[in-house]
């Protein structure tokens, strides 16, 4: 039974600097359940400023309001702010390692947590061995791992709107979950025939830090592949669609753009089916799930269509045999990739539908 259905919550976000941050501060400060209740800003920049806090559009121009109106500040972190803010749901857009350290201390002071990074989103041990965490109170921490629900609403819903701390999915994996959960569930893909995704996302997946690949003397006019056998988000594949590493290969790509994600995915189904049926299968299982469009076929999503929205668009084509398939699916990396499907999980948890402050 989900909670009670609250009017408004008190939000904060720690970590408002990076690209996910400045998402999370855009949607927060537009969700019409939050006019009353502004978020609190807590950021790395304000720690070092003389006064312990900086404007938010100093951080991101493009959240600065006309007519002289100020937005909210960023402020240095402190439990007493916390507190007096009245805090009752906390992001957490900070590195693995950070949120690993401080989710069980806010958890502790009684605010749930939605946690952006891969701190808690992967229940094995061989899975989460790639983020190489280490745990203070080890026992502690396995038990909060064994309450982290995976924040994909459209798997995980009634998990998501009774739950303290929520592992929000990372943005290749999203794509890749959504489009193959419902054929895999519906029993009709052939896995021992192995699943092919090729996926390509815009530079911002890498996050707000420049790197040697991620500057733009390498990423313009480039396509690369990276991480192959090795991609941090392989393992939210292998346990969220309970295959075996060698049922599937995902082989990450970085495209020239900002943001956007294209993950094309080839898979063979077990028997023969017509595109209809395909397409039955698919809009059945997101019949009540507002942030998937179905494509009627042959018409496949493109980056363009869900740039800057929540939406994830997924379609697909079979070939004449009825056999052999191949799915498309795009999103947006910053939004139904991280930030989108953060305030999606928040809507969840308070009782909201689940597009509120997202359209």
């Amino acid at each position: 039974m989900a909670n009670e259905i609250k009017t408004s919550v008190r939000t904060a976000v720690a970590g408002v600097g990076g690209y996910a941050g400045g998402e999370l501060a855009r949607l927060l400060l537009h969700h019409p359940r939050l006019a009353a209740a502004q978020p609190l800003f807590l950021g790395r920049v304000a720690d070092e400023a003389t006064t312990g806090r900086v404007p938010l559009e100093s951080l991101h121009p493009q959240l600065a309001l006309g007519g002289g109106v100020a937005q909210p500040e960023v402020v240095s972190f402190s439990w007493e702010k916390v507190q007096d803010a009245g805090i009752e749901t906390v992001f957490l857009a900070l590195p693995h390692e950070t949120s690993r350290e401080w989710a069980p201390e806010w958890l502790e002071r009684g605010i749930k947590v939605i946690d952006l990074s891969g701190a808690w989103r992967l229940h094995q041990a061989a899975n989460s061995a790639v983020y190489k965490l280490t745990d203070a109170n080890e026992a502690l921490a396995q038990s909060l791992q064994q309450e982290a629900v995976f924040g994909c609403p459209e798997l995980h819903r009634e998990e998501i709107a009774n739950a303290r701390l929520v592992a929000n999915p990372g943005c290749y994996s999203t794509s890749i979950i959504l489009a193959l959960a419902p054929l895999l569930r519906a029993g009709i893909v052939d896995v021992d025939h192995g699943i092919i995704c090729d996926a390509k996302s815009g530079v911002s997946g890498a996050g707000k830090a420049a790197t040697a690949k991620t500057h733009f003397m390498y990423a313009a006019d480039n396509l690369s592949a990276y991480a192959v056998f090795g991609h941090r988000h392989t393992g939210e594949l292998l346990e969220q669609l309970g295959l075996t590493a060698d049922q599937i290969q995902f082989t990450p790509h970085l495209l020239p753009i900002p943001r956007g994600i294209l993950s094309t995915i080839y898979l063979r189904l077990k028997d023969s089916m017509k595109p209809e049926e395909v397409e039955s299968v698919l809009r059945s299982f997101y019949a009540s799930s507002p942030m998937v469009r179905i494509h009627k076929t042959p018409g496949l999503p493109q980056i363009q269509h869900i740039v800057r929205t929540n939406y994830c668009d997924i379609g697909f084509e079979l070939a004449k045999d009825g056999k052999r398939l191949v799915l498309v699916s795009c999103l947006d990396n910053l939004l139904k990739g991280a930030a989108g499907q953060a305030v999606q999980n928040l809507n969840v948890m308070c009782g909201w539908k689940e597009e509120e402050g997202l359209l």
